[in-house]
């Protein structure tokens, strides 16, 4: 509580009514902070001036919603179909991802997936890799509360001989323990790892799951045989938010207090959140917009709507190829605190990989400018000199909009990737070309065939670990063509 007085005197907010503690930034407790009179807050405050706040802090915290959204319904939610396990167990799939799988905008199908939610505020956690073929790839991407990609363990940074990495929260300090080859810092006390591991093709699968269940997690203490430090105590998570309610709803500002109780303030974002407290995005507060006058009410959602704004005018530039996928992904420092590209990320693809572990061109309009649809047919042609490079493997995944979702079809096939090129039919050339459309496009070309919706979608062409000449942009993607 001493943290939240101090920023109250030094913002001279003094009308604030303060009752009840559960919680602060290390998480020992949970804090409801109540502002019985939230009019009082915006006082000398604008309506213009809440509204360029709440957008600024719309922007900043959508892909950190999103998030809990999705590790909510994996890690806390056990009544959900798609419940995983609690935090700090790692869950195991031995298979891909179908249509069935709506937790999780624009998810591969190509990698059996390993999800963990993890809880670093007690101690550090331990994961093991076990060796396995020099030729399969796997990445281990993590990721914290605000979507960075803070580090990777895998065949590209760490290799497939095995080994043990400590990943420590923010206020665990400590040397290089035995045993341990590697210590991963995190700057939020919540972070969420996935695990994928290359799937050659269907009678693979067994392989697969042999690899899944090496994967091991531990609690520091447990790896060491050491007693076990005094638990945190336990999170009292509330209620997630549903899209449409992210989108326009001010209760997405009280969910991100709750968030950022386990997200110590970053150094270059002090005077950044000393702007958000301004309208009561303060960690561990309640926010309730039910107490807020009617022109400041009207106010912060006009700010929502103006971060979908600026978001349009970036997917704009991103249809246009003026920024690539690839910019909206990576470690705090690679974003260099671009709140806006963040966010992009979160809508078009959330935790997607680092440009260097994974590229995604993506395909939304057609070679003319024209957005996707089923009602048209389309065609890809890859020649023999003009194949994505990769180190690993690549695959072209059709999502169905708005929902970027996997899209059920007739013949359950959601990509056309890698292994599965002895089967496509070749150009004259040694090339091939995909036939992306709703109908069969006649037995002859089956084998080419990625069904599509019959109404809007976009395509995702996946890279994984690829290849300098891609990374360089010396590489590109071919053109998709409307078929006249």
């Amino acid at each position: 509580m001493k943290n939240l007085y101090f920023l109250f005197a030094s913002l001279l907010i003094s009308s604030f009514l303060i009752i009840g503690c559960n919680g602060n930034n290390n998480g020992q407790s949970s804090s409801d902070v109540q502002i019985t009179d939230s009019s009082t807050l915006f006082k000398e405050l604008t309506a213009e001036e809440a509204r360029k706040i709440a957008k600024e802090a719309y922007i900043f915290g959508y892909p950190m919603i999103d998030g809990y959204r999705i590790q909510h319904t994996y890690f806390v939610n056990k009544d959900n179909t798609e419940y995983k396990a609690p935090f700090n167990i790692l869950a195991n799939a031995a298979r891909v991802y179908t249509a069935d799988d709506k937790a999780v905008q624009t998810p591969n199908s190509d990698t059996p997936y390993g999800m963990l939610g993890m809880d670093l505020r007690t101690e550090p956690l331990v994961i093991t890799v076990p060796k396995m073929e020099t030729n399969r790839y796997f990445s281990i991407q993590l990721i914290d509360a605000y979507t960075h990609n803070f580090n990777y363990l895998g065949s590209r940074t760490t290799g497939n001989a095995g080994g043990s990495y400590l990943i420590a929260g923010p206020d665990w300090k400590g040397e290089l323990p035995k045993g341990i080859d590697r210590i991963i810092s995190c700057e939020t006390n919540l972070a969420f790892a996935i695990i994928r591991t290359q799937l050659f093709n269907a009678a693979d699968l067994k392989n697969v799951a042999n690899i899944q269940k090496n994967y091991k997690v531990q609690p520091l203490s447990a790896f060491l045989g050491s007693p076990q430090p005094q638990a945190a105590a336990a999170i009292n998570f509330i209620q997630p938010l549903p899209g449409e309610e992210i989108k326009n709803s001010p209760a997405f500002f009280n969910v991100l207090n709750f968030l950022l109780q386990y997200c110590p303030e970053h150094p270059s974002e002090k005077e950044l959140r000393q702007k958000f407290a301004r309208i009561g995005i303060i960690p561990g507060a309640s926010f309730d917009s039910t107490q807020l006058k009617p022109e400041i009410m009207q106010a912060v959602k006009d700010g929502m709507s103006d971060a979908w704004k600026e978001f349009a005018g970036l997917k704009q530039k991103i249809d246009n190829k003026e920024v690539t996928s690839g910019d909206l992904f990576g470690t705090r420092d690679q974003l260099n605190n671009n709140y806006l590209y963040r966010m992009a990320g979160a809508i078009m693809g959330i935790y997607g990989n680092t440009k260097e572990e994974a590229m995604y061109p993506i395909y939304s309009v057609d070679s003319e400018g024209v957005a996707l649809n089923g009602a048209n047919a389309y065609t890809l042609t890859f020649s023999k000199e003009n194949m994505p490079p990769v180190n690993a493997f690549w695959s072209f995944t059709m999502y169905e909009l708005p929902s970027s979702l996997l899209t059920k079809n007739p013949i359950n096939r959601y990509l056309i990737n890698t292994p599965m090129l002895p089967q496509l039919k070749k150009n004259n050339d040694g090339g091939f070309t995909i036939y992306i459309q709703n109908k069969a496009p006649g037995k002859d070309r089956e084998s080419n065939w990625l069904p599509a919706p019959s109404g809007s979608f976009m395509v995702v062409l996946r890279l994984y670990w690829p290849k300098q000449e891609a990374l360089s942009g010396k590489w590109t993607a071919s053109p998709m063509v409307k078929v006249k």
